[in-house]
């Protein structure tokens, strides 16, 4: 006789059921966190690794390990079929005919939620109790933190699209789109475009008064994150309440939809893939034209970034004529943050990894920061694919090999400081690096950039990371470019010396470097050097390809 299914749900509080008989799980936290990431994750893990996730302490972390593992066996162990299977070296949940919420939702969406029908979509949104892994925190394991952040965002991003695309489905019956345009604001909290979504539906569904009432609360929300996010929502508002008066004077139509703000209107597709080494990158594209890919650079996050007063204005600007493909770096944003290898080499290979996933012949490629020479390396590799490149605040080498002993000790100094206090709610430690990097940004600016920081890494990972880049060095490299080269660098930029963008612009060949009179490191919307960095671009990238005789070059 067939044992009945198990059913593991991780999306809100997690639970465990057999044949639709709810389990009960064990009281300690770190078993169930245990239980969870076995069966997400779906591969075998090293016993050492287990031990530094959940009890990286000095008291027999192999015996709570195992300790742990007998209390799972006895609950999802069957007759004649061990689920937990383990040996010396590893432990792995045999996952076969188990059902997984989140990868369920994942599998029912894996080919895009616009070509899924409604009633699967509304499967999906089903799914949905809340979020991943609620209420299982475990703040003294911090890689278990950053995995389950990771999962948590992606599982949130798959909701969004869900619920975004059901709205849009269900718009000519808005008494069934309501329940998931309100879904859609919960999980967006600070988005202008799903709180207009739902005052959208409620004054379709003729609920005037209603849509009034949820304006107002919808406006206190986004002022508390953007002045711009409100400002954008109450125009749009003031277009749709006269669509609304005239449903409430006596016309049976459902009100046209007015054009928002672009910032509002504006909506990109979020995917993932996967690497050579089973790391899973989140990737981004919006707009449409010519390929202009974004090499990643430390310190982003495809949604938060979205909406951000730093970040905005440029993806506005390089998405304006073109497909923009953005990807988040490894241990960053909405990719994989529990990854072995944080290398250079890695970091090329997930650009390589998201470049062939949306099989892109021939684009132009965009580095900023440590991303300049990443994008040095793939152009270099790959010279029949990269059409030209636009560099902007980077470098040759990183801060370790450039060898100057005031700016190592003083960046080993800020890294120590910063890892106190990284991935606290307090944003005293994480201001430091945020007035290195954008020091004449708005009070806005600098919350959302001290934001950006708490969510798009992990401690551990930020200290790895900025390890890592120390030691990058593509001067050899830089020399074989064979593609024409636009650089940008802000002259004084506290974060990466004015000197070092030069260097690049004189290794590269065919390379034009444009000074910016700025102190940030990322030019702001408000100030003059962004004028001219957009005048620049937009020539650099209409000019025709001056560089075609120096295709073959870099082999």
């Amino acid at each position: 006789m067939t044992a009945p299914r198990l059913m593991l749900r991780v999306l809100g509080e997690i639970e465990l059921a057999r044949g639709g008989e709810r389990l009960t799980l064990p009281a300690s936290k770190k078993t169930r966190a245990l239980l969870a990431y076995l069966a997400v994750t779906g591969k075998a893990h090293r016993r050492e690794r287990l031990c530094s996730l959940f009890w990286d302490t000095p008291d027999d972390p192999r015996g709570a390990l195992r300790w742990s593992l007998s209390k799972l066996r006895a609950i999802v162990d069957e007759p004649e079929r061990p689920r937990i299977v383990a040996d010396r070296d590893t432990v792995a949940l045999d996952t076969a005919d188990f059902e997984i919420d989140v990868l369920e939702a994942r599998r029912r969406l894996a080919e895009g939620v616009e070509s899924v029908a409604t009633s699967e979509l509304e499967k999906v949104a089903a799914l949905n109790r809340g979020e991943f892994l609620e209420g299982l925190e475990l703040p003294n394991c911090p890689d278990f933190e950053a995995w389950r952040a990771a999962e948590r965002e992606e599982a949130r991003a798959l909701q969004r699209r869900t619920l975004t695309q059901l709205v849009a489905t269900l718009a000519d019956r808005p008494a069934e789109a309501l329940p998931h345009a309100r879904a859609l604001a919960a999980v967006e909290p600070y988005a202008a475009a799903s709180h207009l979504s739902l005052l959208r539906v409620l004054a379709a569904a003729g609920r005037m008064r209603e849509a009034e009432e949820q304006f107002a609360a919808s406006s206190r929300i986004l002022a508390e994150a953007s002045a711009n996010s409100a400002r954008e929502l109450d125009a749009a508002w003031q277009a749709l309440r006269g669509d609304g008066a005239a449903k409430t004077a006596g016309t049976a139509r459902v009100p046209e939809r007015p054009q928002p703000p672009a910032a509002v209107q504006r909506s990109q597709t979020i995917r993932f893939c996967t690497t050579a080494d089973h790391v899973r990158i989140g990737y981004a594209t919006v707009g449409r034209g010519a390929p202009l890919v974004k090499t990643a650079n430390w310190l982003n996050h495809l949604e938060f970034d979205w909406n951000s007063p730093v970040w905005r204005h440029w993806i506005h600007e390089l998405s304006r004529d073109h497909l923009l493909v953005r990807y988040d770096e490894r241990g960053n944003g909405l990719s994989d943050w529990d990854v072995a290898d944080i290398s250079f080499e890695a970091f090329v290979r997930d650009l390589e990894t998201v470049v062939d996933e949306l099989r892109l012949e021939r684009f132009t490629l965009l580095g900023i920061s440590q991303g300049v020479a990443v994008s040095i390396a793939y152009a270099v590799r790959h010279p029949e694919r990269v059409e030209r490149l636009v560099l902007y605040g980077g470098y040759l080498k990183g801060w370790r090999r450039r060898g100057d002993p005031r700016e190592i000790e003083r960046r080993e100094a800020m890294m120590k400081l910063l890892m106190n206090g990284w991935g606290h709610d307090n944003p005293a430690f994480r201001q430091i690096f945020t007035t290195l990097y954008i020091p004449e940004a708005t009070p806005e600016q600098i919350r959302w950039f001290n934001e950006l920081q708490r969510i798009s890494c992990s401690p551990a990972t930020a200290s790895r990371l900025t390890h890592s880049f120390s030691d990058i060095d593509v001067s050899d490299l830089a020399t074989r470019v064979g593609r024409p080269a636009l650089v940008f660098h802000c002259r004084n930029d506290a974060g990466i010396p004015f000197d070092q963008g030069r260097a690049v612009a004189s290794a590269i060949p065919n390379a034009r470097f444009v000074p910016l009179e700025s102190r940030n490191h990322l030019i702001l919307e408000h100030e003059p050097a962004w004028a001219r960095f957009v005048t620049e671009l937009r020539a650099f990238l209409s000019a025709p390809d001056e560089g075609e005789s120096l295709r073959a070059g870099g082999t």
